[in-house]
């Protein structure tokens, strides 16, 4: 009978540090008029326009419910959207950010 050898690694028991967030997307940004109906006039971080836009979105059953990712506008997203009655979750940060200053 042969026996193997299994040669075992060890682990570095080092953490690594925690992420820190990126600053572009902490600094705070002013959003437009269409945009402060939503979120607010006060200037504030990309993260938190995403996160109240979300919030807005949940709250008003805004996502069509068989495919989560498409969201329908209603009056006050319509003006942020650019007219589209629909767009894909993608699509949205994409036209939200032409309304930050």
């Amino acid at each position: 009978m042969v026996k193997k050898v299994v040669k075992k690694t060890v682990k570095s028991s080092k953490k690594k540090p925690a992420r820190k967030p990126n600053a572009a997307f902490m600094k705070p940004v002013t959003p437009s008029s269409a945009l402060a109906e939503i979120v607010g006039a006060k200037p504030i971080p990309r993260t938190e326009v995403t996160k109240r836009l979300w919030a807005y979105i949940k709250q008003n059953k805004l996502q069509d419910p068989k495919n989560r990712r498409m969201i329908k506008a209603d009056a006050a997203l319509k003006s942020v959207f650019g007219g589209k009655s629909t767009v894909n979750m993608f699509e949205m940060t994409k036209l939200v950010s032409k309304h930050l200053k």
